[in-house]
């Protein structure tokens, strides 16, 4: 059944077809969202707080085109909210999921990621939202200012301020920073 279909019967009320549309985009919420709030627990918890969300409003949807940007939007706000409330206690264990293992010595890109990963904490929810959706996801300066709802000047500047702060907290190191965020 295509997506329209199915945002119609969702929007109706038929859970099964809000399953069917949440469920192939569920991979990609959850890692958008581990990536901006760098907290597995906290992801979870930003993606059922955004499919709660989209499950309310499907009916506001004006285009089903729309959609994945729609849903995005609707991450990046749970993802702010959820970083708003914090945890009252932060895990001091931290499992890493199998395609993030180094599979032989490389223990100079383990040192960078653990530098670039270092410096993504230090930026604000907002900031990482556009780094997520620039570097991790590939979209395009329009494609994040749709996505989050900002103008495309904003997007911009954000992510001007991301690279120049990650830059700082990474280090001033050209070739330790080249290629990773330029």
């Amino acid at each position: 059944m295509p997506d329209d279909a199915l945002i119609q019967e969702a929007a109706g009320g038929d859970r099964d077809a809000f399953a069917a549309l949440a469920a192939p985009r569920l991979d990609l919420l959850f890692a958008t969202a581990a990536l901006i709030l760098r907290d597995r627990s906290r992801a979870e918890d930003a993606v059922q707080e955004a499919l709660v969300r989209a499950w309310r409003d499907l009916r506001s949807l004006r285009d089903p085109e729309r959609l994945d940007a729609w849903l995005r939007r609707l991450l990046v706000n749970a993802c702010r909210d959820e970083s708003r409330r914090g945890r009252r206690h932060e895990s001091n264990i931290r499992l890493m999921p199998d395609h993030d293992r180094p599979t032989s010595d490389s223990s100079g890109e383990l040192a960078d990621r653990d530098a670039i990963d270092r410096g993504l904490k230090l930026l604000s929810t907002d900031h990482r939202a556009v780094v997520v959706h620039h570097y991790y996801l590939g979209l395009s300066l329009s494609e994040i200012a749709d996505a989050l709802d900002i103008p495309v000047g904003t997007a911009k500047s954000r992510l001007h301020h991301a690279r120049l702060a990650l830059r700082a907290a990474i280090g001033t190191d050209p070739q330790r920073s080249e290629g990773h965020i330029a």
